[in-house]
């Protein structure tokens, strides 16, 4: 997308810190089954044209992960930055979001639709807070704006 001046306007997406509080904060994470390289990750993706960014954030967990019960907290961030495999401009908003302490702990689930994800499985699970280890594309990064002791251990310095 490029605009009037014909520079690269970035793609605006939306990613989920949907959080568990039981005996220790946990994270809502996923795995692509089958897809090992793609590495563990929080929800996240594009927003649609005329939608707002929570109405986004809650879309993308409900599409990836099946969760229907998280809520939206607040925003934590806005990180520019290109994407780790095309290099195109994107501007990702971090949301911090609840959910309820009975989540189950762990499920599969097959994404539906047309999409980018259509016809996918996501494992998800919950990891206790702080993470042992940075998820894939440093999406990390901004836990520790929701509390300063959930920086990853091993991560990032941000």
């Amino acid at each position: 997308m490029t605009d009037n001046a014909g520079t690269t306007r970035p793609r605006v997406r939306v990613a989920a810190y949907v959080i568990r509080h039981r005996a220790v904060p946990e994270l809502l994470v996923f795995d692509h089954v089958g897809v090992p390289e793609a590495g563990t990750q929080v929800p996240a993706g594009g927003v649609k044209p005329g939608e707002g960014l929570e109405e986004a954030v809650l879309r993308e967990v409900a599409e990836e992960t099946g969760l229907l019960t998280a809520t939206v907290v607040r925003p934590i961030a806005v990180e520019d930055k290109p994407h780790p495999d095309t290099g195109q401009p994107r501007r990702t908003g971090f949301f911090h979001l609840q959910a309820p302490a009975d989540t189950s702990d762990e499920w599969e689930h097959h994404v539906h639709g047309d999409g980018e994800d259509g016809g996918l499985t996501f494992a998800c699970r919950f990891l206790p807070l702080p993470l042992r280890q940075p998820l894939a594309d440093d999406q990390d990064a901004w836990l520790g704006r929701i509390d300063p002791n959930w920086t990853t251990a091993t991560g990032n310095t941000q």
